[in-house]
């Protein structure tokens, strides 16, 4: 993390608490903490089986909603 920029893991905290919306800055932050997560997975094979909670999970694979109507 940059110093002022975006902190990842709690914009995804907050999201999934309901805290704030999950919007383009959420998913954003998922895609971040997702690539370190494969850094780490490609640096020791120790990291091989981390991986995100369910929530999370549905929170990666969410798409916009979009209103019909």
């Amino acid at each position: 993390m940059t110093e002022g920029g975006p902190n990842h893991w709690q914009i995804v905290s907050r999201s999934l608490t309901g805290r704030r919306a999950v919007d383009e800055q959420t998913r954003a932050s998922v895609a971040v903490l997702d690539e370190r997560l494969n850094r780490l997975r490609k640096l020791d094979k120790i990291f091989a089986h981390v991986e995100f909670s369910p929530d999370v999970k549905n929170l990666k694979d969410r798409k916009n909603a979009v209103p019909v109507g």
